[in-house]
């Protein structure tokens, strides 16, 4: 009986422990604005920090978009690569080193 008890009680602090991580204020549970807001806001920032915050923020954002960017246009020249290959039907790696020998030359 006392193996029930305990395995009641394992069961009910991990549903205790889910329950609140769903219900968290913390940024890694933050899937919306209102969450992110309701985060932020549990801060207590200063204007001052507030805007060293969105500075940060800012920059990240920038950066994967820049990443972002930089994936799709390789991804765009792989394709390009590709068709090449396809439409003289010699290999990618043929393309690529005909490319290559056209860049020494």
């Amino acid at each position: 009986m006392n193996n029930n008890l305990d395995l009641e009680s394992a069961i009910a602090a991990l549903d205790q422990y889910g329950y609140d991580k769903k219900h968290s204020s913390d940024l890694e549970q933050a899937r919306n604005k209102a969450q992110m807001m309701k985060y932020i806001d549990s801060l207590d920032f200063n204007l001052r920090r507030l805007l060293i915050l969105q500075e940060a923020v800012n920059e990240l954002v920038e950066n994967e978009k820049r990443l972002l960017a930089q994936h799709e246009n390789i991804q765009t020249y792989k394709t390009k690569i590709i068709n090449l290959s396809r439409q003289f039907n010699i290999s990618y790696d043929e393309v690529l080193q005909i490319m290559k020998q056209q860049e020494n030359s």
